[in-house]
């Protein structure tokens, strides 16, 4: 029986097509077995809780993962709550969490604050992602 991967998925809801097409990619391998750790789109949360119970609703989220992906799409550098997730990545767990960028397909521009942060930066394809997180998760 293979290896059960834990991830958080950071991404923002507004490019919700690039988090589905990276579940897609996930998917791909059959061999490759992951539990997704994200909060979901209609978690209430969202729309009706504060910043800060959002905050701890993604940090008790990215608790059960052993990796955390992030979208690099350039809409990242721009996103408040990306950064506040590489924060509680690095700094609210006593071992931090690796991240891995993952560069969007076709994307001319990336977000270098998600690049700088990561542990690995891959491109849009399910090989290079599914072995860094072997390697990282």
């Amino acid at each position: 029986m293979s290896k059960q991967y834990h991830l958080f998925i950071s991404h923002s809801w507004a490019y919700a097509d690039a988090y589905e097409g990276l579940l897609k990619l996930l998917n791909k391998d059959s061999s490759f077995s992951f539990s997704d750790y994200s909060v979901p789109k209609d978690d209430p949360i969202h729309t009706n809780g504060t910043d800060k119970q959002l905050y701890a609703a993604i940090k008790e989220k990215m608790s059960h993962a052993s990796v955390i992906l992030i979208l690099a799409g350039v809409y990242s550098t721009y996103s408040k709550w990306i950064n506040k997730e590489i924060t509680i990545a690095q700094t609210e767990f006593v071992v931090p969490k690796p991240i891995i960028a993952v560069q969007p397909w076709g994307a001319e521009k990336t977000s270098t604050v998600v690049k700088d942060a990561a542990n690995r930066i891959v491109g849009w394809n399910s090989n290079s992602i599914i072995d860094a997180i072997k390697e990282l998760g």
